[in-house]
């Protein structure tokens, strides 16, 4: 089992892709700026070795990620039942929460953890 953590944000361990993917992030953050109730606290760059995905995160571990369109958009991860997505998706309907972390997360409600 290896000690390399999942996430880096040493560029050294970005492929070409993934470079390319840092840049569609920092010109969507320039164009359009960060998506609503985003904290700019430390905010930086990470990559998932796993999934390859690249992504801003900040101090209190939001995630976004940019579409097609130039938009970045907050990416959730539930981590009591592991949903994952975009809220917008997650909030289409409200009866099926998975679980009662993700209803609270997405009424911006504080979790206890």
């Amino acid at each position: 089992m290896s000690n390399t953590p999942i996430v880096t944000s040493d560029l050294k361990d970005f492929g070409y892709r993934e470079l390319i993917e840092v840049e569609k992030l920092i010109r969507a953050l320039r164009e359009n700026g960060l998506p609503n109730d985003f904290s700019n606290e430390d905010l930086s760059i990470m990559m998932n070795r796993d999934s390859g995905f690249v992504f801003f995160t900040n101090a209190e571990f939001q995630v976004s990620m940019v579409h097609d369109d130039n938009k970045l958009y907050e990416f959730f991860s539930c981590i009591e039942c592991g949903n994952e997505g975009e809220l917008e998706d997650i909030c289409d309907n409200p009866e099926d929460f998975i679980c009662n972390s993700c209803e609270k997360h997405i009424k911006g409600e504080e979790l206890a953890y």
